[in-house]
């Protein structure tokens, strides 16, 4: 992709509860990195949780990753790739980023590359403040991702 690709990197979860806000301190660690390397074309956004409105903010990227704090047997994080999936949990409440794609893709006839990054968490209690090795894997999730996006920006 050349240097005007169109970014956005999206977190999600909790930050009153510990390691869940994960995912919007990485989209926060985004912004401001975006911001002092004069990315002009990395968006990013956060919320408590997806909902499917999300999917209009998809259409035009060429680039999505998803950031969430993880419950997964992981080491510290894993990036995985996102496919198109119709179908959601009983209810809305919780839409999980595939059915986003989807719904892009029948609204809007495009799907942009799209990935969800998994960050290790390990306490879930109504605290401000994530652990520290959940913070140590944030760190290391937030460095490769630095290097994929300079490699996708470069492309």
């Amino acid at each position: 992709m050349p240097e005007n690709s169109r970014i956005l990197i999206y977190g999600y979860g909790n930050p009153g509860r510990q390691d869940d806000a994960l995912g919007v301190k990485f989209a926060e660690m985004a912004e401001e990195w975006a911001r002092q390397e004069n990315y002009e074309n990395i968006e990013t956004d956060s919320n408590y949780q997806l909902n499917i409105e999300d999917a209009i903010i998809m259409k035009d990227k060429d680039l999505v990753i998803f950031a969430d704090a993880s419950k997964e047997k992981l080491e510290d994080f894993k990036l995985e790739p996102l496919k198109p999936r119709n179908k959601t949990d009983f209810t809305m409440h919780h839409v999980p980023p595939a059915f986003l794609l989807f719904l892009a893709g029948e609204l809007y006839g495009y799907v942009p590359e799209t990935y969800i990054l998994h960050i290790k968490g390990y306490e879930w209690e109504f605290m401000a403040e994530p652990t520290m090795q959940a913070l140590l894997n944030l760190q290391k999730a937030f460095g490769f991702i630095q290097d994929y996006l300079k490699d996708f920006i470069q492309k």
